[in-house]
């Protein structure tokens, strides 16, 4: 999956959505957690206050004691972490929990309205408190004046509890990170299946097995099919009509060059042979370049193109078999059935029609037709026991646009005119010496199995 890949965007774009809604949950709960737990603490604190103020009263000497300090055993167990010290202001007397030992708060300054504060203290052994501190007013019967009562407990604890929570929570939210990244692998995938269809159908329109896309897709997707089907149709006409069109050219040039060969045989037959001869030569040479460029404009490629090589073979040999330079040799085929190319079968009895003729032009007794399926191409072979043609001439004879006097015996027009309808349908043609006679190797593309 390339970086380019529309999968690898969604699926980076899941993740990392995923990830970061994970680690906001995470920090929100956490955060909600925390103040839950300071909230349940302040809760635990006031009660301890509230006990502490009302537990005031006066001692054995007649002063501000601490009567009735609340009941908490953790107030009386040393260094236990919860501790409570009133203090008499501005000067009076000061009052702590057993667990405080020998340790006096340092207290914060209030506003004196009797309002409950928070404040963060320093505890015994350099600890920091969370407390709630307040400032009451005494009555008359308590001698007035003014305490500073306050209860705290260790911050310690509140972060501990926070981070127990935390060191569950984690766990839990990779879990829910993995399943929401496993829901964004089924979601892309689920997702993208339409375009995997869409690919698959364009593969068989491409191999010849269908022609169409058709519907039965996503609303999103179907318009897109149907855009490429009307292409298609729209494709196919063009290509139709491109023929017809070369079809009917070709009719009317070869018929004015029929024209131009009678007029050379009437200057012939008037005595004329040098006129004749020139004439003969130029309409051959015209027809030659006439048929390689009709041959070229009918190539038009199209979707879906398939042809059976043993049947095109079978119907061009016949043919060839009945000119008169076919009648006198020996044809031999080795194509075995099923064996398909990518190509228009018209185009491949063209070009094969084209090798043919060439072999039975040049080959002294035999021609031998072979084909093969090898490295997902079709290999057609053309061999016969000719003179050949030598290998430094090979480009020259398959060169666009050769002229017949180039490429010398006879051959390179008709090559080169296979070269063509070769390159057209992603094919080559390759051309090997046989010592003597020569091998023309046509390889096409294979058409996908029906």
């Amino acid at each position: 999956m390339s970086r380019g890949s529309l999968r690898w965007r969604l699926l980076l774009a899941g993740g990392i959505s995923s990830l970061v809604a994970v680690l906001i949950a995470a920090a929100l709960l956490i955060l909600l957690f925390e103040r839950h737990v300071a909230s349940s603490a302040d809760n635990e604190l006031n009660v301890h206050l509230d006990q502490l103020i009302a537990g005031l009263g006066r001692g054995p000497d007649g002063g501000i004691a601490v009567v009735t300090p609340p009941g908490d055993s953790r107030f009386r167990e040393p260094l236990s972490g919860l501790y409570w010290e009133v203090k008499v202001v501005p000067d009076g007397p000061t009052y702590r929990s057993r667990s405080l030992w020998d340790f006096t708060l340092t207290f914060r300054k209030t506003a004196g309205d009797g309002g409950v504060k928070q404040v963060s203290l320093e505890g015994p052994g350099d600890t920091d408190l969370h407390g709630l501190q307040r400032s009451v007013v005494l009555p008359q019967r308590l001698g007035g004046g003014t305490v500073e009562a306050v209860v705290a407990l260790d911050a310690t604890e509140l972060q501990s509890a926070t981070r127990r929570f935390a060191g569950i929570l984690v766990p839990s939210l990779l879990l829910i990170g993995v399943l929401l990244g496993a829901a964004a692998f089924a979601q892309v995938t689920i997702g993208l299946r339409p375009l995997r269809t869409m690919r698959e159908r364009l593969a068989r329109i491409r191999s010849g097995r269908e022609d169409r896309l058709g519907s039965a897709l996503p609303d999103e997707v179907q318009p897109l099919a149907t855009e490429i089907d009307s292409l298609l149709a729209a494709r196919a006409d063009q290509v139709e009509t491109a023929r017809r069109r070369a079809a009917d050219l070709a009719h009317g040039l070869k018929t004015s060059l029929q024209v131009l060969s009678g007029e050379a045989r009437s200057l012939r037959e008037k005595g004329d042979k040098d006129a004749a001869d020139n004439i003969e030569l130029l309409a051959d040479a015209m027809q030659r370049h006439v048929e390689r460029q009709l041959a070229q404009a009918r190539l038009a490629p199209q979707i879906g193109a398939r042809a059976e090589i043993a049947k095109v073979v079978a119907t061009v040999l016949r043919v060839v078999e009945r000119t008169p330079r076919g009648a006198g040799l020996t044809w031999s085929a080795d194509v075995p059935e099923g064996l398909a190319a990518r190509i228009d079968a018209q185009d491949l009895a063209e070009a094969l029609g084209n090798l043919l003729e060439n072999a039975a032009r040049h080959a002294k007794s035999t021609v031998v037709i072979s084909a093969r399926a090898e490295d997902g191409a079709a290999h057609l072979t053309v061999s016969d026991d000719g003179p050949g043609i030598p290998e430094d001439q090979f480009d020259a004879v398959l060169r666009r646009g050769g002229r017949l006097d180039e490429t010398g015996g006879g051959a390179g027009l008709g090559l080169a005119i296979v070269g063509d309808i070769a390159e057209a349908w992603g094919g080559t043609v390759r051309l090997e010496s046989n010592a003597p006679g020569l091998a023309v190797h046509l390889i096409l593309p294979l058409a996908a199995e029906g």
